[in-house]
């Protein structure tokens, strides 16, 4: 059975950085396009993050944009998405999972294919 493991999370000061890791037990990541995606307490689930299969492709969501990065390691079967200038508003869980299909936008509806990881928490204090 694929697992989803999210790391990286943590408390960290507004201005800081986190880097989250994503990884797959049981699949290899290499052939899915993957999202990052966030849930702050109270709020729906968002797509804040995106990447092709091969890496060549990016986006993101407004509110992140200029400060996170995704990128991937398809030898080393992991996604990752470096994160910046944290504020507050970056509060959340952060999960990642594969993308069903690569819509026109990050702010499309999306829809994902695999079970949700535990997700990792990323805890910004101002």
């Amino acid at each position: 059975q694929v697992q989803l493991i999210e790391s990286g999370g943590g408390l960290v000061q507004a201005g800081g950085s986190l880097t989250l890791s994503c990884a797959a037990s049981g699949r290899a990541l290499s052939g899915y396009n993957m999202g990052w995606f966030r849930q702050a307490p109270g709020k729906e689930r968002e797509l804040v993050a995106r990447i092709t299969w091969g890496g060549r492709n990016t986006g993101y969501a407004d509110s992140v944009k200029d400060r996170f990065t995704i990128s991937r390691d398809n030898t080393k079967n992991t996604v990752s998405l470096q994160m910046s200038s944290l504020n507050p508003e970056d509060t959340a869980v952060y999960y990642c999972n594969v993308l069903s299909k690569w819509a026109p936008t990050v702010g499309s509806t999306w829809s994902v294919q695999w079970n949700w990881g535990q997700g990792t928490q990323v805890t910004v204090s101002s």
